[in-house]
């Protein structure tokens, strides 16, 4: 059965490859291990040890304390939907594991910043319009 920790985790470690655009081989290459284990890494099928964990913050160029991150608040959003009914949302619980929210973020961070700020403003005009 898997840990709620290792899930978490897995979970930011799929966002953070997706954000610099590497693949799962490549992680795997950089890390020294198959493609295969980063999948069940990603899951949380696999736990990942602390030197692993090592390698693999250093391979994504982040430290190792952002696979942990928003651990509080996730586990907060867990005892709400349990105390209340859940409000139905077009937004997915998980936004930053969503791989169309991912692509949509790399995208937007690619265009010129003075473009940028107008998409934002016509994104934000639009949502008040729905």
């Amino acid at each position: 059965m898997t840990h709620h920790v290792d899930v978490h985790v897995g979970k930011r470690v799929r966002h953070r490859r997706w954000l610099v655009g590497m693949t799962q081989q490549q992680l795997a290459e950089q890390v020294g291990i198959k493609f295969q284990q980063i999948q069940k890494y990603e899951t949380g099928a696999n736990r990942i040890s602390a030197s692993r964990l090592w390698d693999i913050a250093d391979a994504l160029d982040v430290p190792v304390s952002f696979f942990f991150e928003g651990m509080e608040a996730e586990a907060e959003v867990a005892e709400t939907e349990v105390a209340e009914a859940a409000v139905p949302s077009s937004v997915p619980a998980d936004l930053m594991g969503d791989k169309e929210a991912l692509d949509l973020v790399r995208s937007y961070y690619a265009i010129p910043e003075n473009q940028r700020r107008r998409l934002f403003e016509l994104a934000r005009v639009l949502s008040d319009v729905a």
